[in-house]
């Protein structure tokens, strides 16, 4: 039996849904295609949704149930070897939990980041001292050694935004973010700095809705839309609240959240007028 797994990376769903589409294509269903391959209807659809390991010898034989042939199966086998490859993050696997797991594989994966946060720094941009006191917010309070690790977890993040084909990241922010104090002065003014520092980057664009815009559409909460560089592949959308993670790949659903952005950042500061607020932010925190 194949492996369960605990997040399914991109390049995972993308094969599975591909497989799908074979499937489809050969007129089958799930119940037919298990009974030629003889397993359980269940194995397909559960390897379709990428909730388990693709096993090599499983798919080559399904492939030629499916009358997948050639070129084509032998470029299907690669993105399978390619996607049976875990992610890196499966190494911080003790202070990630299974949705935060996938939240990361997203990040990894994507071209463009889209997301709006009202009350703290979106993570890819904190610094070590401010996600310190994020992280100890979390209950039960981790241990110091789990803190490490999770800073640790935070800065391999972080180099998504430096890799050679780094995704662009698109945020916006709530004015409370820099108001609401995390740590004292000198841990806000260290923060400001990086987020002044990420406006010059050409791979960031950075927003402020101030206090001045009045309501916005994002009181519902903190949200991210992705994007991947795969054809056919959905944009994301995905939600997190203290009860948990909740996402969709829907058309209906990601148009609403990608308009909903939209509307937030024609009423944020300009990327210009972002940066002249977080210099004068950080002329209140003493410089």
């Amino acid at each position: 039996m194949s492996e369960p797994r605990s997040a399914p990376t991109v390049l995972q769903r993308h094969a599975g849904k591909r497989l799908k589409a074979f499937r489809r294509e050969a007129g089958l269903s799930a119940l037919e295609a298990g009974t030629l391959l003889r397993q359980a209807h269940t194995t397909i659809t559960r390897i379709e949704q990428a909730q388990v390991t693709m096993k090599w010898s499983t798919v080559k034989a399904l492939l030629e149930i499916y009358g997948v042939e050639g070129e084509a199966a032998e470029s299907f086998l690669a993105l399978t070897e390619r996607a049976n490859a875990p992610g890196w993050w499966q190494s911080y696997l003790d202070v990630l939990s299974p949705s935060a797991a996938h939240h990361v594989s997203l990040e990894s994966a994507a071209s463009q980041m889209r997301a709006f946060e009202p009350s703290q720094v979106p993570a890819l941009l904190q610094v070590e001292s401010y996600a310190r006191d994020v992280f100890a917010l979390h209950r039960p309070r981790p241990t110091e050694r789990a803190l490490r690790r999770r800073i640790e977890l935070l800065q391999e993040r972080q180099k998504v935004l430096a890799r050679k084909d780094s995704p662009h990241l698109w945020a916006i922010m709530d004015e409370s973010v820099l108001r609401r104090s995390a740590g004292g002065p000198e841990v806000m003014l260290a923060q400001v700095d990086r987020l002044i520092e990420a406006t010059f980057q050409s791979n960031v664009t950075l927003q402020v809705i101030d206090f001045d815009a009045g309501l916005h559409p994002g009181g519902a909460g903190p949200f991210w839309i992705f994007r991947f560089p795969i054809d056919d592949f959905p944009d994301i959308a995905r939600n997190e609240n203290l009860l948990g993670a909740s996402q969709s790949e829907a058309l209906a659903d990601t148009t609403r959240h990608r308009e909903t952005f939209d509307r937030m950042s024609a009423q944020a500061l300009s990327v210009q007028k972002s940066r002249d607020f977080l210099e004068m932010i950080r002329k209140s925190l003493g410089r």
